[in-house]
């Protein structure tokens, strides 16, 4: 559980942060100070979820492995996020442009090269 709890709490508070971060795209006639405070409203529960995430999963994983988790976590909840709610394409170029973030990833966590 220690190795898959960080996991769960770094997708949850990713899923908050993309909220946070372009929820608000789909209303672009909105305040953009009303928009900045609800999204720093969103984004304050994304970081009670990613610090202990951080936290806890520190005990089990290299700051690295957590950051490129993270990151990894980040593109897939986007590209839900932006295909479900902003109805964007996914299209070959995004496919082959994260496939080489995820080559990267395995490089961080199957180490060292010799």
């Amino acid at each position: 559980m220690a190795k898959i709890l960080p996991i769960l709490m770094l997708v949850v508070s990713n899923v908050f942060m993309t909220i946070a971060w372009y929820g608000h795209l789909k209303y672009p006639n909105s305040p953009l100070l009303k928009v900045v405070l609800i999204s720093w409203g969103i984004a304050f529960v994304e970081y009670c979820l990613a610090v202990p995430a951080n936290r806890l999963g520190h005990t089990v994983y290299s700051a690295a492995q957590l950051k490129t988790m993270q990151e990894i976590i980040t593109l897939l909840v986007f590209v839900v996020f932006s295909v479900l709610y902003l109805k964007e394409s996914f299209t070959l170029n995004h496919l082959v442009g994260f496939v080489l973030i995820g080559a990267g990833a395995f490089f961080i966590f199957y180490g060292p090269l010799k």
